[in-house]
């Protein structure tokens, strides 16, 4: 995984002003923190591209950015990633007798765009975005994976393109961070999430998943031209439960494998559910196989043994199955524990990785926990993504989460706005706003007619989850870990997976009424049973009240001080009475898990992402 960033116009030469140089030098410094081993730039007439690199495949060779010229035709790429049919594609690229410099999957991408061109893409399996200059048209190419893993963004300026992994390095070139009333809409209406599409600062977009971005032209004749190379479509699902059952079970076992190439080792996220215990139990497995111990990671917080109190949604603690799951598979096990201190402090670094207000301590404490394992590792399989993809949250199946005509991990609007000033809300109507954006996404489910309203439903609510709330988890995964240079990858994430598990009906699903049945088929043979039937329990978070007396201390501090940018937003009274209230960690206002500690969190977030940027 690494750091990309540039830019690109044809109007006049970057070489001959040193500012240009300087500022693609800034860019690629801003992202040092994804790509520590090495980095680079190339700087022409017309674009510049950085890279900042974590080394993972072909050690020594795959520098980036990489230069190739076939034929008459040369290109330049930079690029943040990984493709896992990287030997297939070799394979099939022999027939136009291409060259091979190094091991890169980089080189793949490259051989493979000036052998076909812009339908190349669509042979790509893996996790990625990265940027072409096409040096004979005269154009840059911006590309993102299917599933949105890895994060592009981009802006137009002056008949200009400047395009980043993260904000911070459009920031770096000289674009100024601004909030419109969209940005406010998009922190209070649909945050931590954000619409596909949207940087959430004004005029900065992203690049959507599966897109490609072509940029030409000179003056007013210049370009940025988006267009899907893929597209999740509806269709019917012929196959019985028994050839469902086994291909799932082989494109998860086979997407677990090809996510273990790299030549350095790997380790895994362990928390003792399902889905990290089945990635865990593969891994392991074949490892095995070379005479080699899988390491595990698991995360919890200290004294949670004590504080930790059960709901509707976190039934059980962790640490037993994950113990349970260590002595199954033989693994070497590290067990990590976050204080109240660092999950405050690091509400502040979240943002710093993240450039915007995030999923609070959610968020937070799952960065230090990957700040931890980059000490040790520098990849890292993960569970991500399978509640998404399998139907694992209770919206899915809950009838007061179903039905409702919004988005079900955040219908209680009112938790969103209650401290919100009256002028602000007058002003900015950010229920309205996800309402809107909820329709927006629903209208553009891919549909199957003749299905019954029962199953169309269920369709718009796997849509939503992959449109929104995946996106949200996966933009958490990629911020938290690549901040410190550690690769997580998420197996579950496989675009073979997602469009073959969308189409297979609920009665599958969730046979005997049991949720994520067909994972459950998958793991029989691999995990213990009282991992395989444990009750869904969500990434952990600490019920310490000494943890929320931290955060509400730091909340009255910002209310004593009179300078502080959040009072234009925030109503003082309603913040007081808040903080009074007793919380309820049963009634969360995003997902499962942030209820009103975690609102708390996230005001600091805002008030803290306000002052960084200058935000007003």
């Amino acid at each position: 995984m690494c750091g990309i960033a540039g830019f690109y116009q044809t109007d006049f030469d970057y070489t001959k002003s040193e500012e240009f140089f300087t500022r693609l030098t800034n860019m690629k410094n801003s992202l040092l923190h994804r790509g520590p081993d090495n980095n680079d730039v190339f700087f022409s007439a017309h674009a510049g591209l950085a890279h900042a690199r974590l080394s993972i495949i072909d050690l020594k060779g795959g520098r980036q950015p990489m230069k190739k010229t076939i034929s008459v035709r040369t290109s330049v790429i930079c690029y943040n990633g990984e493709i896992y049919n990287t030997s297939e594609l070799k394979q099939y690229l022999q027939r136009y007798h291409v060259p091979w410099e190094t091991t890169s999957d980089t080189e793949v991408i490259l051989n493979g765009y000036l052998s076909e061109g812009l339908g190349f893409f669509q042979k790509l399996n893996g996790i990625f975005s990265f940027a072409i200059y096409d040096v004979k048209e005269d154009a840059m190419i911006l590309v993102r994976d299917r599933l949105g893993v890895k994060p592009l963004f981009y802006c137009e300026e002056d008949h200009s393109l400047i395009f980043a992994s993260e904000p911070k390095a459009l920031f770096a070139y000289g674009i100024k961070p601004e909030a419109d009333s969209d940005t406010w809409c998009e922190i209070f209406g649909t945050g931590p999430a954000h619409t596909p599409g949207k940087g959430v600062f004004k005029g900065i977009n992203e690049l959507l998943p599966g897109h490609f971005l072509v940029a030409k032209g000179k003056g007013t004749s210049f370009t940025c031209q988006t267009a899907p190379y893929w597209e999740l479509t509806a269709k019917e699902h012929k196959d019985s439960l028994e050839e469902t059952e086994e291909k799932v079970g082989f494109l998860v076992y086979d997407s677990v494998k090809r996510q273990m190439v790299s030549d350095i080792p790997i380790c895994t996220f362990l928390s003792g559910g399902l889905d990290s215990s089945l990635v865990s139990a593969i891994c392991a497995k074949e490892l095995k196989k070379k005479g080699q111990q899988l390491h595990t990671y698991s995360f919890d917080f200290v004294d949670n043994d004590k504080n930790f109190r059960a709901n509707s949604f976190q039934s059980s603690q962790d640490r037993p199955f994950a113990e349970k799951m260590v002595e199954h598979i033989g693994s070497s096990h590290t067990f990590l524990e976050c204080n109240n201190q660092i999950q405050a402090d690091y509400l502040y670094k979240a943002v710093d990785a993240r450039d915007l207000p995030c999923m609070a301590d959610v968020e937070s404490s799952l960065l230090y926990f990957c700040s931890e394992v980059a000490k040790h590792h520098k990849v890292a399989l993960t569970g991500e993504c399978a509640d998404e993809i399998f139907g694992g949250y209770p919206w899915f199946h809950r009838e007061e989460l179903f039905e409702k005509s919004c988005f079900p991990w955040s219908h209680d609007m009112e938790a969103r706005t209650c401290l919100l000033r009256d002028d602000f809300l007058a002003e900015t109507d950010v229920c309205q706003y996800a309402q809107n954006a909820y329709e927006v996404s629903v209208a553009k489910t891919p549909a199957l007619a003749g299905e019954d309203k029962k199953e169309a439903r269920r369709r718009q609510i796997a849509w939503l989850n992959i449109q929104w709330f995946m996106m949200t988890l996966l933009n958490r995964m990629d911020r938290t870990s690549m901040y410190s240079g550690l690769e997580a990858r998420v197996p579950f994430a496989d675009h073979r997976i997602l469009e073959y598990v969308y189409n297979i009906p609920w009665h599958m699903k969730c046979k005997n009424g049991v949720t994520k049945s067909l994972l459950i088929a998958t793991g029989e043979h691999l995990l213990p049973e009282e991992v395989l039937h444990r009750k869904k329990s969500p990434y952990p978070k600490t019920y310490d009240p000494a943890y929320e007396a931290l955060l509400k201390s730091r909340m009255m501090e910002i209310l004593h001080s009179p300078n502080e940018p959040i009072h234009t937003i925030l109503d003082k009274e309603k913040i007081i009475s808040f903080l009074n209230t007793p919380s309820d960690y049963g009634r969360p206002w995003y997902g499962q898990l942030m209820a009103g500690p975690q609102m708390v969190a996230y005001v600091l977030q805002i008030n803290y992402w306000m002052k960084k940027y200058h935000i007003s």
